[in-house]
């Protein structure tokens, strides 16, 4: 881990006042909602500083200079070349799924999610009128009979497309696991959406924070069919910890899918947070450097994490993630019931998310983008609580 990326010491975390430092009671440890404890990177601050200081804090303007942003950092990461042309600016990636699902299912429809996964998923399928059908991720055998899990599970998927769903979400990388889905399965995908004549919306949010070891493979750019089906949404906002600035973009790569947004309110970039449009080029252009030390800290926290559950927490299973900062722990073995998360807040002062809410009872997720001090005391209090 990087000895000089500075991380703010709690004292100083606990002047912020977003959501997660303001949720709970002082004497909690908050670990639940996803955005981490770093500093921003010096290129985004600079960019914000530069803008109070001339008072530019209007409605964000019709620039190119967003998309041109998200290209450019498309290609060099990636190898994924973008037109410009086809990045639409929405105040964030909920907001872009929401208002491309109002287009392109009906009342009643049915739209495809994999538990477990983000919990608002289902809230945006059912905003629009539509159904939740679950295709849950698998760890079932493959054909070899060799077991590479959770994975997406195509079998499920297929069943649920031939039955006539419009749409499938899909969490990539995928919260809360912090899976990184192959090219392979992402191919599958899309072949079965060009079979059934299905979209699919791929939430790419935590790419730029993909961890050595795992490789991010843009769905819009595995295949043709890919480009015909898909919708990618993408932002600035977990890798820089923006989320609070509001500015994502939609991106399509055929004319079918891109039909779709040009049908959108053109009222759209004026709901978009000018701030966070100016914070999300200086990212995309210049955050580079920043995100390499922050990947390195998460690198090592999730393997301290894995450390301090096996020393004092055995029973716990958890898999170090491929991607982001989020930890999916399995608390089923300890008999603490549907909830643990609760039991955790109640006796450790420790919150994280509830499990339930992502569709498996008995599990929590951990928010591991902080100190390695701080991650150590969350376990610590954990296992000298009572709890255990």
């Amino acid at each position: 881990m990087s000895s000089t990326f500075r991380i703010p010491p709690l004292a100083e975390l606990r002047w912020r006042r977003s959501a997660k430092w303001r949720t709970f009671p002082h004497d909690v440890l908050p670990l639940p909602v996803a955005e981490m404890d770093f500093p921003l990177a010096e290129p985004v601050a600079a960019a914000l500083h530069r803008a109070i200081r001339h008072s530019d804090t209007g409605y964000a303007a019709p620039t190119a200079d967003l998309a041109k942003a998200v290209a450019g950092y498309a290609h060099r990461t990636w190898g994924w070349l973008i037109d410009p042309e086809s990045a639409y600016t929405v105040a964030d990636v909920g907001i872009g799924i929401v208002e491309t699902l109002r287009r392109i299912v009906a009342p009643g429809d049915s739209v495809v999610i994999s538990p477990p996964v983000y919990e608002p998923f289902s809230w945006w399928v059912q905003e629009v009128g539509a159904q939740v059908v679950e295709a849950p991720l698998t760890e079932a055998p493959l054909a070899d009979g060799t077991v590479r899990g959770p994975r997406l599970d195509l079998d499920a998927l297929e069943r649920a497309f031939a039955r006539g769903a419009r749409a499938y979400l899909l969490c990539s990388p995928h919260n809360p696991l912090g899976l990184v889905h192959p090219r392979e399965d992402l191919v599958a995908l899309a072949e079965l959406a060009d079979q059934y004549g299905v979209f699919v919306l791929a939430d790419e949010i935590h790419a730029p924070l993909v961890l050595p070891g795992a490789e991010f493979v843009p769905f819009l750019s595995v295949s043709d069919a890919a480009e015909r089906w898909g919708f990618s949404f993408l932002s600035a906002s977990k890798g820089w910890n923006l989320a609070g600035l509001k500015a994502a973009t939609i991106i399509t790569a055929d004319p079918a899918p891109q039909r779709y947004v040009d049908r959108m309110s053109p009222h759209s970039l004026y709901r978009t947070g000018h701030l966070g449009v100016i914070a999300t080029v200086a990212a995309f252009n210049d955050g580079d450097p920043w995100l390499t030390e922050v990947l390195d800290v998460l690198d090592h926290n999730r393997i301290l994490l894995a450390e301090l559950l096996r020393k004092n927490l055995p029973a716990a299973r958890y898999t170090p993630p491929q991607a982001s900062f989020l930890a999916w722990i399995d608390f089923r073995a300890l008999g603490w019931g549907d909830d643990p998360a609760a039991r955790i807040l109640d006796t450790a002062k420790v919150a994280l998310n509830s499990g339930h809410r992502y569709g498996f009872s008995g599990f929590a997720r951990l928010n591991f983008g902080c100190a390695p001090e701080t991650l150590t005391e969350a376990v610590t209090r954990i296992t000298g609580s009572g709890v255990v």
